[in-house]
């Protein structure tokens, strides 16, 4: 028997020397390196031993133990003695002794433990490997746990327990007999066969954990999605839900990924057993289906087009059977787009479909005819857009100094049927009936001078052009012009002053900044006269104080001579987090002012901003950087100072608890129909009870009407390996004589394994 030196490289050779000893039969491009307090070699026996804080580092695994011995005539390794195995993908094999073929290829174990890269420990009694890649644990558990530095003895929240779990790694599955499903060491649920993808797999062929639903209409329903892998570049799911009271529930969702892009298709359907559960509405039908394809492309580095297509058998299929949508409509597109540094093109085409049952304005008693006629077509009221083109180029080089833009915009739409309505007499239209094309395009130039006192001077200039092409006007209308072709145009110059004045103290940093903006144009053309789909929206506030046209849209277009005048402030407090706080308002100078003269829609009246003297917007945030925030914004009379609009909101995180309070009020608006105030309060919060463990809720609350809204509880489990919650919900928004919404959600996700979720619903 000889001896070597504590530490020893054994490399490749074709003699057999002490330095290769160890891999005589091994690859030649393969080298170990061996680390050891004592090396001995029996000629006799042709066994080598290592002895002593045994390291040996081979083809990409590594193994430490207290002694190893290679059995050069068997090609056998034994590694006994505290014995740890890290292979090349990560994972960690810890056992108090191991045989391994001497290429690291096969081996066996007994009371072993196998923790992977993914957070996953499968356990057992004794353990084989053969041909590299099929692993037999007999009397096996698998889990997960949710940190490193868990102990390995501690018991996990959940397990799989099996008399024999097999995990073929070029199937990248694993597979149990006699398995038993275990939460806190009970068992919950016996699987005499069972498999998975092992940890390493995103996506595989198999069924997926089962979902269960239940509602008043529809009965109690399970769903077992089936899961097919037909490449790696596409998919399939499938799933087949049968409903107690209404047949069976189709649903696929197919998925493609190409070399230039990728697309999907998902469809659902069913022939309804009892039509007249939905009695009332559109979902009183025996055939009942939805569909939608998604795609985008890329043409080249800075093209892409895509769609996105729905269509429904009736507007309350998708909410009926909870398959995609919650808003009001569904809205289908077809667009391209291009991007590069200083230019953007983008066209669309849209359609939109109705899956919204009630009709407010059908039902409202001062609607006179024809109004109160439309109301029950909703989906005839939807314009279809053929398309909408934006384009904007900015130019690189300055222009007399400045910055000069160049935007366009097309919008062509159809509507069958005017959306029209009334409220005490007031006839408002949000839509008129026939075909309107309109071509916009506007150039903007701007350039920002500072004087020695660092005051800041933007002068700026801005031109903007319409054309509009009318045709088949609603003739009820009776401010519509009936020209086939309007153009107007809207010059305008203007300046922006800012003068920020920077004051450092003991407490902190402070910007005070005056602002003052002037912008002088002549008065709004045509209002009233014209159709107006894209300007609906004003809200006079902090955000577009000194915005140049403070409508959202093209179809309107601010005129007359104004001025914007305000005060912002930003402190930094050492040690006591940030404010940022502003306060402003406008004043209508010269020429017409365009919030006081009404369209069809009235968009602008009981803006603040309709009279010539404009109502205070102010805003004031406030950050601790402790955790704890605090937003709101509001909207004075410009008169009495009384409050026409605000927002406050509070949130953060101490301790165990995090928590939203928001409050909002919205004044009255009479020209769009609503005649009284507005007032919410709305609550979120959640309290962690244990590490894991944590109750939350919410609640929305109409302090005018005294009645809550909607409102839920729950209780919640979380870590990285398990996660549970279980709520109950209300929704009374709809309190015009419906019945209350109820709903009970039951979620429960095991990592590795999948999600599976049961949801009831009824109303009272």
């Amino acid at each position: 028997m000889a001896s070597a030196p504590a530490h020893v490289r054994a490399q490749s050779s074709g003699t057999p020397t002490l330095e290769n000893v160890l891999t005589r039969d091994a690859d030649p491009s393969t080298q170990m390196l061996l680390e050891a307090t004592e090396l001995e070699y029996n000629f006799d026996k042709d066994v080598v031993s290592a002895i002593g804080n045994v390291q040996i580092y081979y083809n990409g695994n590594a193994l430490e133990a207290d002694r190893v011995t290679l059995d050069r005539k068997n090609a056998k390794l034994f590694a006994v003695g505290n014995v740890r195995l890290t292979e090349p993908g990560g994972n960690v094999i810890v056992t108090d002794s191991l045989e391994l073929s001497d290429d690291f290829r096969d081996g066996f174990a007994r009371q072993l433990r196998i923790e992977t890269i993914q957070r996953t420990r499968f356990t057992a009694e004794s353990a084989e490997r053969v041909d590299g890649e099929t692993t037999t644990f007999n009397n096996g558990t698998y889990t997960v746990y949710t940190k490193p530095t868990n102990p390995p003895g501690k018991p996990p929240l959940w397990r799989i327990k099996a008399t024999k779990i097999v995990h073929k790694e070029k199937e990248r599955t694993v597979y149990y007999e006699g398995a038993k499903l275990e939460f806190w060491g009970v068992p919950i649920a016996y699987l005499p066969f069972m498999s998975h993808p092992d940890p390493t797999v995103r996506r595989k062929s198999g069924f997926l954990m089962p979902t269960t639903v239940y509602d008043d209409k529809i009965g109690v329903g399970v769903s077992i999605p089936y899961h097919w892998v037909l490449g790696p570049d596409r998919d399939l799911t499938f799933s087949a839900t049968p409903l107690s009271k209404q047949g069976v529930l189709l649903e696929g969702e197919w998925r493609h990924m190409l070399e230039t892009g990728k697309y999907s298709i998902k469809a659902a359907g069913l022939h309804q057993e009892n039509p007249h559960n939905f009695s009332g509405s559109s979902g009183d039908i025996q055939w009942r289906g939805f569909v939608n394809t998604k795609g985008e492309f890329n043409l080249n580095s800075r093209w892409k087009w895509g769609w996105d297509l729905s269509r429904v058998s009736d507007r309350a299929f998708v909410k009926d059977y909870k398959i995609d949508s919650e808003s009001d409509s569904l809205t289908s597109t077809v667009y391209l787009t291009g991007l590069s540094e200083r230019n953007h093109f983008d066209i669309r085409a849209y359609s939109f479909q109705v899956t919204q049952e009630d009709d407010p304005d059908a039902s409202d008693p001062n609607a006179g005819a024809p109004f109160s006629q439309v109301g029950s077509k909703l989906q005839s009221k939807q314009p279809v857009v053929h398309p909408v083109v934006d384009y904007s180029y900015i130019w690189a080089d300055p222009v007399v100094g400045g910055e000069l833009s160049f935007a366009g915009n097309l919008t062509s739409l159809t509507r069958d049927e005017t959306d029209a309505f009334a409220y005490n007499g007031i006839r408002r239209f949000r839509g008129v009936e026939g075909t309107f094309t309109r071509t916009t395009l506007k150039s903007q130039w701007r350039r920002t001078l500072i004087d020695p006192i660092g005051q800041m001077f933007t002068p700026f200039a801005y031109v903007k052009a319409d054309l509009y092409f009318l045709q088949s006007a609603d003739k009820n209308v009776s401010t519509l012009t009936d020209d086939a072709f309007v153009a107007r145009a809207m010059p305008a110059v203007g300046l922006d002053y800012r003068y920020p004045f920077l004051i450092s103290s003991s407490f902190g940093r402070h910007v005070i900044e005056p602002i003052a903006q002037i912008i002088v144009r002549p008065s709004e053309q045509r209002v009233g006269e014209l159709p107006n789909d894209d300007a609906q929206s004003l809200v006079f506030d902090d955000t577009n104080l000194f915005q140049w046209d403070k409508f959202s849209g093209y179809d309107r277009s601010e005129g007359g001579t104004r001025t914007n005048v305000g005060f912002q402030y930003n402190g930094q407090f050492r040690g006591l987090g940030s404010v940022n706080a502003m306060i402003g308002r406008s004043f209508h100078i010269a020429g017409t002012n365009s919030y006081a003269e009404s369209d069809v829609l009235a968009t602008g009246n009981n803006s603040g901003l309709e009279s010539g003297d404009s109502d205070y917007v102010s805003r004031v945030y406030f950050d601790t950087n402790l955790g704890m925030r605090f937003g709101a914004r509001a909207r004075f009379d410009n008169h009495d100072f009384a409050v026409r609009r605000a927002e406050v909101q509070a949130s953060g995180t101490s301790g165990p608890v995090t928590a939203t309070l928001a409050y909002a009020f919205l004044g009255a608006k009479p020209a769009q129909g609503i005649n009284s105030d507005r007032e919410e309060i709305l609550g979120a919060g959640s309290l962690r009870l244990l590490t894991n463990w944590r109750v939350f809720g919410s609640v929305r609350y109409d302090l005018r009407n005294s009645t809550t809204v909607r409102d839920a509880i729950g209780l919640g489990y979380d870590d990285e390996g398990f996660s549970a919650s279980l709520a109950y919900a209300e929704d009374r928004s709809r309190n015009d004589g419906n019945p209350v919404d109820k709903t009970i959600y039951l979620r429960i996700g095991l990592r590795t394994l999948g999600d599976t979720q049961v949801s009831t619903s009824a109303d009272r």
